[in-house]
């Protein structure tokens, strides 16, 4: 039975180098992920919006380098001094803004792990001025690092963003869905995400097959959730 016909299956993002689309808006941040050896200072910021495969790439470079993944709002029950006997990813660091101890334990990590001759990448939305952080010292050592930033999509990295998130959610519609999506959706990772997602639930909740009827209805009611989307 497949997904279409309702079975409740949970989603599995493929997060390996081969499943990772080089695209003009990623290529340089990939590019610095595949030459992590040479990142000055040892250390890494990669930015971009929701939904722009920062987490995949966090994923390319742990499978790589042997690193450890971490949400940086783990951080502060994290035993730092272990952790930072690896490489390390710290994900999603502004949510961490204005919490003292997580960004207490984020620059004692920082400094440990680049001490201990380990790399650090650190990952957000926008730069590092934006983040919300209030501590000083934290601050100033991440404004001094190297930082590279994903671009919204094309067409064409979305077209292939969409079909690979079907495919998560093991959803196989036919050739012509992702054209007439294309057609009609905001131009964002963050649109393409949640778009999927409406799909998937209206198929499950309707027991119906992903067809571009079905397409055209979910859209529908997105723009009638948000008029804005269909200025």
């Amino acid at each position: 039975m497949t997904r279409q016909l309702g079975l409740d299956l949970p989603s599995h993002p493929a997060l390996d180098r081969e499943a990772f689309f080089a695209a003009p808006c990623n290529r340089m941040a990939l590019g610095m992920i595949e030459r992590w050896p040479d990142w000055p200072g040892g250390k890494l910021v990669l930015s971009g919006p929701k939904g722009a495969g920062k987490t995949h790439l966090a994923h390319v470079w742990a499978e790589g380098s042997g690193a450890v993944i971490v949400s940086a709002a783990d951080l502060a029950t994290a035993d730092i001094p272990a952790l930072a006997q690896n490489h390390v990813a710290v994900e999603d660091v502004p949510e961490i803004g204005s919490t003292p101890a997580c960004e207490t334990a984020l620059f004692h990590l920082h400094n440990l792990a680049l001490a201990n001759g380990q790399t650090l990448l650190l990952t957000g939305v926008g730069p590092v001025a934006g983040w919300g952080l209030t501590l000083p010292d934290l601050i100033s050592r991440l404004r001094g690092t190297t930082a590279i930033t994903i671009a919204e999509a094309d067409d064409v990295l979305l077209g292939v963003l969409l079909a690979k998130l079907l495919d998560d959610r093991q959803l196989h519609p036919g050739p012509k869905l992702i054209p007439y999506l294309l057609r009609r959706m905001d131009r964002s990772f963050a649109a393409a995400i949640a778009l999927t997602q409406a799909l998937d639930a209206a198929s499950l909740a309707g027991k119906r097959p992903i067809t571009t009827k079905l397409a055209g209805e979910v859209l529908d009611a997105l723009d009638k959730a948000d008029p804005s989307r269909d200025s």
